[in-house]
């Protein structure tokens, strides 16, 4: 039985890993912004909940203060943004700079000495990065910065691995469900495999970075090779 933490667990991706790795028997510590929903979604999926705010990295250690030994640790907490430089949101590109880059790695420092040398992390970022559309000014930057983020960690922590996860258009998250089915059949016309990535595919890729002892220090997207399109 592995100690799994999975922040940004109340949702989505995080969610579902959360409830495949609680399934699998393992002892799972979800996280989110909302106390009752944390609780209501970690009694749901078999794992215990704790309230967190990555845009508020000074109450993070406090909010981890009783987890216990972590060997799987995910980062998978975002933040939807539309920001443009020539309508700039100062307050929203703080947040979600914070929430991305600090609060990912205060999360990282305060779990670091309950992990041993066989643990590992995944960071979420995404692919505004090679492919950014307008409002994804500050999207775009902080999934780059995520690229820095592993590298950092992987050299600091090792023999910890550290491995990132960049999901393309995940065509059954409430998202993308909700996007008119012309948008859908574009992007799918765009995919080599002529489908779009699903919520097992993201968590199956999270769980095998996780796994895989020489994996260490890499970016993997998950898109069915939109990028290529």
């Amino acid at each position: 039985m592995s100690s799994v933490v999975v922040v940004g667990g109340t949702s989505g991706t995080g969610r579902e890993f959360a409830r495949v790795r609680a399934e699998r028997g393992d002892e799972v510590v979800l996280t989110g912004r909302d106390p009752d929903r944390a609780d209501t979604v970690a009694k749901e999926v078999g794992a215990r909940g704790l309230a967190l705010d990555l845009s508020r990295p000074r109450e993070i250690a406090a909010a981890l203060a009783d987890v216990g030994r972590v060997d799987h640790l995910v980062l998978a907490g975002v933040s939807r943004d539309e920001n443009r430089v020539t309508d700039y949101d100062i307050a929203a590109a703080l947040r979600l700079v914070t929430l991305k880059l600090v609060g990912y790695t205060e999360v990282v420092h305060v779990l670091r000495p309950r992990m041993t040398d066989d643990s590992a992390i995944v960071v979420f970022g995404g692919q505004a990065k090679e492919r950014p559309y307008p409002g994804a000014t500050t999207v775009a930057t902080v999934n780059a910065g995520v690229r820095g983020l592993v590298n950092t960690l992987a050299v600091e922590l090792a023999p910890v691995r550290v491995n990132a996860v960049h999901p393309g258009v995940v065509g059954d998250s409430p998202y993308w469900r909700s996007k008119p089915e012309e948008v859908l059949a574009a992007l799918i016309a765009r995919t080599p495999t002529g489908r779009l990535a699903t919520t097992t595919d993201v968590v199956d890729a999270v769980d095998f970075l996780l796994r895989n002892r020489s994996v260490n220090a890499m970016e993997l997207n998950v898109d069915g090779g939109w990028l290529l399109g």
